[in-house]
């Protein structure tokens, strides 16, 4: 009998940590249920995009129309028999349990609630929770969630943060669904001590991507990764660092900003490229450390294998760290310019038993991508079984 899934969450707006995770999830389906990109319908605001880079049949995720009730009302008329179709429906994974920007919590939500009157089944599934800064948000997600047939997070604060706002499901700690990226490992040659770097950045507190500008608290963020950068190199001049984007042009052009500022620009390259999911692993592959900002650059480093260093600009890239055993390893970026050897001292760290270090996070890559499918593997057993 044929299974129809759909899947709905961040994707569609060129944020390729989100695609990561979208694959991720595509695979995992093949994988556990033998559910193939045919029989899946994904949600997005580029569905053409989505059919041609994925293989799936897609939908729009909300048809606009006039204001925000108009549009949701709409889309709901549009989408509800799209629902209705469907065998079981997927809200994640990725960081979409909040309400920073304003209007998750209430698409989500429609889509919850679209399934609770098609009387379709539905999960959460490997979502990252929080922030949550308003009432209605928080009520909108506890509705949303106690809705569920099941319901999954990609780490324990998130968890801690649904009971909190009164969220009285089950809720199963998981791996990010992104660790299940199949893609082409290749011989690199590895290096006696840490040669080459690859690091990601992210517009903090500027309005190319913000909700909120504060150009103070971004030219701190990026003097501080001057400063940082300029330190490592002036220990270590042999060397390279890449900057690489899983968002375009918005990380582009930060990366491109922090270049600019820098006095010794000689092994440092901007990669201007726009990867997907399976070319961010192989970038991160060719690297032996990557020093990310965003979520899945640390993510698929870790899926290639990689040592990896972590700027925290949100509690969720904190709290993946915090729960490899990595706290360590992690600065708040709020605190980057207050530390020019931050990037040097962990450097030196992992230089003090390098090969020990390398076997550390394959193992940590091991782990995390047989967490991944305990996801899936509550799906069949709680949710298409019953």
């Amino acid at each position: 009998m044929t299974v129809k899934i759909g899947i709905v969450g961040n994707y569609g707006n060129n944020n390729k940590g989100d695609e990561a995770i979208l694959e991720g999830i595509i695979q995992q389906l093949d994988e556990a249920l033998n559910i193939t990109r045919d029989d899946i319908v994904v949600f997005s605001n580029t569905p053409d995009y989505m059919r041609e880079e994925f293989g799936v049949e897609a939908k729009r995720l909300y048809y606009k129309k006039g204001g925000k009730v108009q549009t949701f009302l709409h889309t709901m008329k549009q989408n509800k028999p799209v629902i209705a179709s469907l065998d079981l429906l997927i809200i994640g994974g990725g960081g979409i349990f909040m309400d920073l920007y304003g209007t998750e919590s209430f698409l989500f939500g429609l889509y919850g609630e679209m399934a609770k009157q098609t009387k379709t089944k539905a999960v959460l599934y490997g979502v990252g929770a929080g922030p949550i800064k308003t009432k209605l948000g928080a009520f909108i997600l506890k509705r949303l969630a106690n809705q569920m047939a099941l319901v999954t997070v990609r780490d324990d604060q998130s968890k801690a943060l649904m009971r909190e706002i009164g969220v009285k499901k089950d809720i199963h700690v998981i791996g990010d669904p992104a660790f299940k990226i199949g893609y082409q490992e290749e011989e690199v040659q590895r290096h006696e001590r840490v040669c080459s770097i690859a690091i990601t950045a992210v517009p903090y507190y500027h309005g190319s991507y913000w909700p909120e500008e504060d150009l103070t608290r971004y030219n701190h963020y990026i003097d501080g990764m001057v400063r940082n950068i300029e330190l490592l190199l002036a220990k270590y001049p042999d060397i390279s660092i890449d900057f690489y984007s899983t968002k375009q042009p918005q990380d582009t052009d930060v990366t491109e900003d922090i270049y600019s500022r820098l006095k010794n620009q000689l092994n440092v390259t901007v990669y201007r490229d726009s990867f997907d999911a399976k070319d961010l692993v192989s970038f991160a592959e060719k690297h032996d450390v990557v020093i990310g900002t965003r979520l899945h650059s640390l993510i698929l480093a870790l899926v290639a294998r990689r040592p990896i260093v972590a700027i925290g600009y949100h509690h969720k890239v904190t709290d993946f760290m915090k729960m490899l055993g990595l706290a360590n390893q992690v600065i708040d970026i709020e605190d980057l310019h207050l530390e020019d050897n931050y990037f040097e001292r962990t450097i030196d760290k992992l230089n003090q038993d390098w090969v020990a270090e390398e076997e550390k996070f394959n193992q940590l890559s091991d782990e995390m991508k047989d967490k991944a499918m305990k996801g899936m593997t509550l799906i069949k057993e709680k949710v298409l079984t019953t």
